[in-house]
């Protein structure tokens, strides 16, 4: 399998192949509320209507609607969302206010299954697990919690995790890490350690419906001055698994212009 670089100007919308009617789901770590941010701004700019969420917590500041609707009721949501959607082109949905100061816990899966099949909103973005502000993550038995009506999941990294030690204070969860990975605790995390917890069937995409397409994105490439070390990482994601995933987006969300690359993979 060789690879190639396509660097064509396009959108996020035409780099992750996005169409109305996507359930998208976000996980990993290094960029997850800024890509939810980026794509609702971008599609928004078709007059779409969107519905951004949260499966499990986030803090009210990631909430990034033009309203915020808190509601522990999923058919209520239903009720509500077509006076909402009228007056609001980008809503932001959460089950209720937690005591954690600042945080919001997010609305069931079986919720957002309902919202798609109402088709009252034109795109669904959901953070479906959380990084504990870490470089990089593995998840627990319990998560991601992707919807199992999701067509598309990003699975993010953040370049600035390469070249870093595996610990707690870098790591959300390392101990998981070194069991998917092999890396011991203490070690510098590598492209192969990225690449193996992206592809990994109890890493970072663990529970991915069947039918959904996978897309890696690694992000933060303005920390970096050589492109190849991503490249190098998206070459080893697609190495390892390229049966479901056959490009890897490269980003840089918090700039004007995000898009920076993308990865193929060609079968010989």
């Amino acid at each position: 399998m060789g690879n190639s670089i396509s660097s064509k100007s396009v959108t996020l919308k035409e780099a992750f192949n996005i169409c109305p009617g996507e359930v998208i789901s976000l996980v990993g770590a290094g960029g997850k509320t800024t890509l939810m941010s980026a794509l609702a701004k971008e599609l928004g700019n078709e007059k779409a209507r969107i519905i951004s969420t949260t499966t499990t917590k986030i803090f009210e500041w990631q909430a990034c609607g033009d309203i915020l609707v808190i509601e522990k009721d999923g058919s209520k949501i239903l009720d509500e969302l077509p006076r909402i959607l009228a007056e609001y082109q980008h809503i932001s949905l959460a089950s209720e206010k937690l005591p954690i100061e600042g945080k919001l816990k997010g609305i069931s899966p079986e919720t957002i299954v309902n919202i798609a099949k109402s088709k009252q909103a034109d795109y669904i973005i959901i953070e479906a697990d959380g990084a504990g502000m870490k470089l990089i993550k593995a998840p627990n038995a319990t998560e991601p919690v992707i919807p199992q009506n999701t067509t598309l999941v990003i699975a993010i990294i953040g370049i600035d995790a390469l070249g870093v030690i595996l610990n707690k204070e870098n790591v959300f969860r390392p101990e998981i890490v070194t069991r998917l990975t092999g890396l011991p605790i203490g070690e510098v995390i590598t492209a192969e350690t990225i690449a193996t917890l992206v592809t990994h069937s109890e890493g970072i995409t663990k529970g991915s419906p069947p039918d959904a397409r996978i897309i890696p994105v690694i992000n933060k490439m303005d920390l970096i001055k050589d492109i190849g070390e991503a490249k190098n990482i998206a070459q080893k994601i697609l190495e390892l698994d390229s049966q479901r995933i056959n490009s890897v987006v490269l980003c840089q969300l918090q700039s004007a212009k995000p898009l920076v690359d993308t990865v193929t993979g060609l079968k010989k």
